[in-house]
């Protein structure tokens, strides 16, 4: 039983799904209809780059739906592999709103019209300078609950990885002292060079613009069963679908908490379509008995198609 997944922010590269533009006409299509849609040279930036621009949270987070959604369109159309079957629909923050257009719940204009909204609002959520984001490695979640709580720092928990991989947001000021509280308890940690603090209260102003957008658009029903990062379990509803949308900007990823969660159903294989392998390292930290396989070349979906039999 197999779960599809799709990855978020810092999954990116320049080039990524170079060689699948290349040779397939209907990944051209997808990235000359995104520009048109968003009158904006998306594609450029995903081919060429800057890395700079291609860094930017709001060009970030389309370019990655972007490649996904190709991808997993690529799959279904070119090489006749029905991943519909799958027995859940998962992504990590950005990611699972190409969980959710490629389960036909958003169509792909709203999708990626609503990405570069969201990029544009949680990068302005806080002005720069004043937040980011650290990553804490080889610890535990309450012994780092506790701490910010009892030194009652601005910092939050953004997203539960893996075993011994958390990510926290915060104010500047608190997550320096944070990090030196860390540094003195010998606890690895690594500053993330990221826009903002992501998944976490400081981004309610991104939470009010977002809430109008995402309630105005029309949600589908899916055949397709969904995992929500905010609550680590199933979501059919279009109306449940849209509130939890709204809740994940400020919502910890619950993203460990949702890998046990298909496991726990009978899920043995996931596959992570998008670039990078990012989530398929996180899963494999969280169970190591669980097969894995990351799509974003030809000759991955080939090996996929052969081993698997789709």
């Amino acid at each position: 039983m197999f779960s599809v997944i799709f990855p978020g922010q810092g999954s990116q590269s320049v080039g990524m799904s170079k060689e699948l533009h290349s040779k397939f006409d209907l990944v051209k299509k997808y990235f000359k209809h995104a520009d048109e849609v968003l009158d904006f040279p998306i594609s450029k930036i995903i081919l060429e780059g800057p890395k700079e621009n291609l860094n930017l949270t709001e060009n970030t987070q389309p370019a990655i739906f972007l490649v996904g959604y190709s991808i997993f369109n690529l799959i279904k159309n070119e090489f006749n592999c029905d991943l519909s079957e799958a027995k859940f629909f998962a992504g990590h923050s950005v990611g699972e709103y190409t969980a959710l257009a490629s389960s036909g719940i958003i169509n792909f204009e709203d999708t990626i019209r609503l990405l570069k909204l969201r990029g544009n609002a949680m990068q302005s959520a806080v002005p720069k300078g004043e937040g980011g984001m650290v990553a804490v490695l080889g610890s535990d979640l309450l012994k780092i609950e506790n701490l910010i709580h009892e030194k009652k720092y601005k910092c939050f928990i953004a997203n539960d990885n893996s075993n011994g991989q958390l990510v926290i947001s915060g104010r500047i000021d608190h997550l320096n002292k944070f990090v030196d509280d860390l540094k003195n308890l010998r606890i690895k940690n690594i500053t993330l060079p990221v826009s903002g603090p992501f998944h976490c209260e400081l981004m309610n102003k991104a939470t009010i613009k977002m809430e109008s957008e995402i309630k105005k658009l029309k949600f589908n029903i899916s055949e397709n069963t969904l995992i929500s990062n905010v609550t680590a379990n199933e979501m059919k509803n279009p109306e449940e679908i849209k509130k939890l949308l709204i809740k994940q900007i400020e919502s910890r990823v619950r993203w460990r908490e949702s890998i046990i969660y298909m496991i726990k159903k009978g899920v043995n294989h996931f596959i992570e379509i998008g670039p990078g392998k990012v989530l398929s390292g996180l899963i494999k930290r969280i169970d190591k008995t669980v097969i894995v396989d990351a799509i974003n070349s030809e000759e991955d979906i080939n090996n996929i198609k052969k081993n698997d039999k789709f």
